[in-house]
């Protein structure tokens, strides 16, 4: 798990979703216990020793570094959501642009938007760092598979690591699609209809998701990445 999190910090770094020390990351260790990276921290050099464990009311069990400042957004999800087993904060740019202009991710213009994460809604102004922001969450995390916070960043998570990964840079994926649809000057966005074939189709997609054989597929693709 720590060498997990040290991959996947590095690979947010890389996208420039986690610059200078920006960002965070956390996974359940188990029912009490969550790996979280630590404060002030590149992600890019962050290594397995700098991670700490904090139980789920964010005291620090262990580790040399301090926890990060932000924990109580980690914790608010994990009370929320018991499916949940990875937590990621990070400022993909143009995702969290429109999280500074006060625009949620709420129209459906590509089919895709629908087939993964539907709308990301925007939280409240909430300072950094404080209990305010997991505050703005509360109304939030148990509908959206991933959220903007005003004037500051995203949130996302998932079952996995890798889970809350892929849906971090869907955002930014679909915040992009958002930004030149817009500039373009002709969005269209689908209509009711077309939503809702389109959930139908995922629920069928996510069925199929769940037979043995695609777990096991899922499985070893996990398993080749961390190579």
């Amino acid at each position: 798990m720590r060498r997990d999190l040290v991959r996947f910090s590095k690979w947010l770094y890389r996208l420039g979703f986690m610059p200078g020390t920006s960002g965070n990351l956390s996974a359940r260790l188990d029912q009490h216990r969550l790996l979280v990276t630590p404060t002030g921290v590149s992600k890019y050099l962050l290594k397995a020793a700098d991670l700490v464990i904090v139980d789920l009311e964010g005291r620090q069990l262990a580790g040399t570094r301090k926890v990060t400042s932000e924990v109580s957004m980690h914790l608010a999800v994990y009370r929320l959501r018991d499916d949940v087993d990875a937590v990621i904060h990070a400022h993909p740019p143009l995702a969290t642009a429109f999280a500074c202009a006060g625009r949620a991710l709420d129209e459906m213009l590509c089919q895709e938007a629908v087939m993964t994460l539907g709308v990301v809604p925007l939280a409240k102004y909430a300072t950094t760092g404080t209990d305010e922001v997991a505050a703005s969450l509360v109304p939030l995390v148990a509908g959206h598979e991933a959220i903007l916070l005003a004037n500051h960043g995203a949130v996302s998570y998932g079952n996995t690591l890798l889970d809350a990964f892929l849906k971090m840079e869907t955002v930014e994926h679909l915040a992009h699609i958002h930004l030149v649809a817009h500039q373009l000057g002709t969005a269209q966005t689908l209509n009711a209809d077309q939503v809702e074939q389109l959930q139908k189709a995922k629920a069928r997609y996510v069925h199929n998701a769940t037979r043995p054989e695609s777990r096991i597929a899922l499985e070893s693709y996990t398993r080749a990445i961390r190579l």
